[in-house]
């Protein structure tokens, strides 16, 4: 057995194109495949044969393949929105924090700089905003449950980590299914929000710390994670993880992580796992 598969997943996937690089080994008819490589130069030869098609194409490495902790961002992520941008725009304020947001996410600005910035100008906001927000914004990205489905079936355990606030990830992991959340907390003073966030702040440093102490907690190492999200203040536990994941990421995010998904939906973890079809849990988001 080679030490690496060139994994390709995507809307008509054509295994026989890759053919000349190495045995083909087919996760999902028309969808998903593993190439067996000798070489990581094989990365390249594969993207130049499928060329602008929309597949995500990814060097993964057999040994330890499927991982045993998963450690999700949760924004644009494992849901649809940025939930403190939806919340700017029931306060009339999305432009503005949206624009803050954006830079953040790319990496711009400190981001717990920009967080308590950004929730400063949410001073007043009445609290049914929030549980409006999630009621009428909030969605789950395609294939969230049957990664979480399928994963816990597998025996993994499952970390929901946000920048964001402690109100969503809680139903998010719920909605989800991870056996564990983190967040921030919104500070109210009963009716509305106060402009204040809850010290310390979970950014860039606490994702990687809740990774860490979660892979303490389980007796297993950095090697068995597979952390994925989007933006800037994800990419420590991206990096360190034994298969960190860009998911539509900013590219910065994307130029650093091992693998990045950019068509696909979250499924696609599952494939770059090795998971075949008749091994997934299939639950509709």
């Amino acid at each position: 057995m080679s030490g690496f598969v060139v994994n390709v997943i995507g809307a008509g996937v054509a295994p026989a194109l890759f053919q000349t690089l190495g045995a083909i080994s087919e996760l999902s008819p028309g969808r998903a495949c593993d190439i067996a490589v000798e070489s990581p130069d094989a990365l390249e030869q594969a993207r130049v044969i499928a060329g602008d098609a929309p597949w995500d194409i990814n060097l993964v490495a057999v040994a330890g393949r499927r991982k045993k902790l998963l450690v999700a961002d949760m924004d644009s992520t494992i849901i649809n929105v940025e939930c403190l941008d939806e919340l700017a725009d029931m306060a009339g304020l999305k432009p503005q924090i949206a624009a803050i947001t954006e830079r953040a996410m790319r990496g711009e600005l400190v981001f717990e700089d920009a967080l308590k910035e950004r929730v400063g100008m949410l001073k007043g906001l009445a609290l049914s905003a929030l549980e409006k927000t999630y009621a009428e914004r909030v969605r789950l990205n395609g294939g969230a449950k049957s990664l979480l489905a399928t994963m816990r079936a597998h025996g993994a355990h499952s970390v929901l980590v946000s920048g964001g606030f402690g109100f969503f990830t809680s139903r998010v992991a719920q909605q989800a299914g991870f056996h564990e959340n983190f967040g921030n907390s919104l500070i109210d003073d009963g009716a509305a929000l106060t402009g204040e966030v809850g010290m310390p702040i979970l950014g860039k440093e606490a994702k990687v710390e809740t990774m860490q102490r979660t892979v303490a907690k389980l007796g297993i190492t950095d090697c068995d994670v597979l952390a994925v999200g989007d933006g800037a203040n994800d990419l420590g536990m991206i990096t360190l993880a034994g298969m960190g994941v860009a998911y539509h990421a900013k590219p910065v995010v994307a130029a650093a992580a091992g693998a990045a998904v950019n068509h696909n939906t979250l499924e696609a973890l599952l494939y770059l796992q090795g998971y075949r079809d008749d091994e997934i849990v299939r639950e509709a988001d």
